[in-house]
């Protein structure tokens, strides 16, 4: 299981390691093929004005679960890296589901796996992940992330839905996934 040291790091070496990662919430999930980067000097970011009440996980220790509503719709999840009080996280955009695909579909009310967990909010719903999870440490449950087996082949591409720093490739993707949420790259 990835321990919080794991999350110790600079944003841009942890969001890559994440592809491969296999991501449990209460036993169901996947393996994680995409995510996002956001630093503290990232005008995109979160956390870029300061600290306020929706953000404050983002402030917190490396290795616990920042929750945000996005549209007010639905909920997003980040794993929080870097060093407490420099907000720092890794938006969890797509799973390939592996774990209790029998739950995730209800849930999501969708058969074609590849419809389940491909995209942050999706995932979130497939996941069951609510506010109730904002701030809670990656190593307890109800959250397990299991190392990868091996390192997967991956891409980079821009971050999608943004209106600043567009220009940055701080998306990592698996390679060749068809779990990825939109925009496949290729190597």
């Amino acid at each position: 299981m990835l321990r919080r040291s794991f999350f110790a790091r600079s944003v841009h070496e942890v969001a890559p390691d994440l592809i491969g990662v296999t991501l449990l919430v209460d036993g169901v999930g996947g393996r994680i093929v995409e995510v996002e980067a956001y630093d503290q000097e990232d005008p995109a970011s979160h956390g870029y004005r300061g600290r306020t009440a929706r953000n404050a996980s983002m402030f917190g220790p490396p290795g616990h679960a920042y929750v945000y509503r996005s549209y007010g719709i639905h909920w997003c999840l980040n794993l929080v890296c870097g060093e407490e009080g420099v907000p720092e996280a890794a938006l969890i955009r797509a799973l390939e589901p592996t774990a209790r695909i029998d739950l995730q579909r209800r849930r999501r009310r969708a058969k074609d796996p590849r419809a389940l967990c491909s995209g942050p909010g999706k995932l979130c719903q497939a996941l069951a992940i609510t506010r109730e999870h904002d701030g809670l440490p990656l190593d307890r449950a109800p959250f397990r992330l299991e190392p990868r087996p091996n390192t997967p082949e991956i891409v980079t591409a821009p971050r999608i839905g943004l209106t600043r720093a567009t220009e940055l490739s701080w998306r990592y993707l698996e390679d060749g996934s068809r779990y990825v949420s939109r925009g496949r790259p290729r190597a």
